[in-house]
């Protein structure tokens, strides 16, 4: 394919997956039952952190946490007590555990206390072409509190060559605005521009097949050799190419 035959062959994908239907099989949906900001932000933000492996179980286990902190997950964070957060002790997602579930409730509150919420971080350390220092200086924040060095794993850092792929999702759901009413766009002080695609074995594999990612990890240096090329398709709405990615790789089997 041409480079123009490309763009057209995966602009049509786009529109083949970003619509309503795709809602029903992702955790994009956790963050769709709230309307408050703050709600959506965190139940985004902990739906994201558990996106690995098998979509059914993240989905399902990504309604326990809503269930575990009463469907109102920012007066949770914001209010809770030592005794509340007795009850996400049997949470566990894979090697996410409820001690890890409570680390989070609590890097949040810091979050929201002290550094005017999710939003306000990730918007304050943006680079003119990248989110990428935004998501290393995140984390730097977010575990400024006591916590388990355990729990640091869950959320990865882009400059130690990660390519953090569920944040970067996580992003793009917060971030990106378009009228398909997937991804949800409530943060109005990032670029879409600045979006970075959510690399898996799934987008790089297909990325690889269609000549537009040569390296063979999914790491950092791929996220950044991906997003130059998609950015080259649309440099206002890159990452709208992961719906086509995802889309064939994991509905196609492409």
């Amino acid at each position: 394919m041409t480079q123009k035959e490309l763009k057209e062959f995966l602009d049509e994908k786009v529109i083949q997956y970003n619509n309503q239907d795709f809602i029903d099989s992702d955790p994009v949906q956790i963050p769709h039952l709230f309307s408050q900001k703050e709600d959506i932000e965190i139940a985004g933000f902990l739906s994201a952190t558990i996106a690995w492996g098998n979509r059914k179980m993240i989905i399902k286990n990504s309604h326990q946490m809503m269930d575990l902190m009463g469907n109102t997950p920012y007066d949770f964070v914001m209010s809770h007590t030592e005794d509340d957060l007795i009850r996400l002790e049997d949470f566990v997602h894979r090697t996410f555990n409820g001690k890890d579930f409570s680390g989070f409730i609590k890097g949040l509150q810091h979050i929201y206390k002290n550094h005017g919420g999710l939003e306000a971080v990730f918007a304050k350390h943006q680079e003119k072409d990248s989110l990428q220092k935004s998501i290393h200086e995140f984390k730097k924040i977010f575990f400024e509190i006591d916590h388990l060095p355990r729990t640091q794993k869950h959320i990865s850092d882009p400059l130690n060559n990660s390519a953090a792929k569920r944040i970067n999702m996580y992003l793009r759901w917060m971030v990106r605005q378009d009228t398909k009413g997937v991804d949800l766009g409530i943060w109005k002080t990032i670029s879409p521009a600045l979006l970075s695609c959510p690399l898996d074995v799934h987008s790089g594999n297909v990325a690889r097949k269609l000549g537009i990612l040569t390296r063979k990890q999914n790491d950092g240096k791929a996220l950044n050799e991906l997003d130059l090329k998609l950015r080259k398709m649309d440099p206002l709405d890159p990452v709208k190419y992961d719906f086509a990615l995802f889309g064939l790789g994991v509905f196609e089997g492409f």
